[in-house]
């Protein structure tokens, strides 16, 4: 997990750590195709990215949660008018997203 998500996790920015979280993932799943000679991935999904690795050990509910915070973390209208990230994301939501980072960096760090 990063440092950064960590420390919007602690501020109780909980929509900030789990954009930041999904980041994190993406990042470090980008590497590992990178280091495997894939030099155009465009793609911001972590459930793609995890399916171009094959890795079968991750749960598909959990990564397609990743992918549910890309967006919506940041973007006041991808809810109604009447709430807004910081509103919707919870410290569960956050909790949730850290530990699937977490997660997929040790699993990324051993394919390096």
């Amino acid at each position: 997990m990063t440092e950064t998500s960590r420390t919007r996790f602690e501020s109780e920015n909980y929509e900030w750590a789990c954009f930041q979280a999904q980041q994190a993932a993406e990042k470090a799943l980008k590497v590992v195709l990178f280091l495997r000679g894939f030099r155009a991935v465009l793609t911001h999904s972590v459930f793609e990215l995890v399916n171009r690795i094959g890795d079968e050990e991750l749960k598909r509910e959990d990564i397609k949660f990743l992918d549910s915070v890309y967006i919506a973390s940041r973007y006041p209208n991808s809810f109604s008018e009447e709430i807004v990230p910081s509103e919707y994301f919870d410290k569960g939501d956050a909790e949730k997203c850290l530990r699937l980072s977490e997660l997929i960096l040790k699993k990324a760090k051993k394919n390096i």
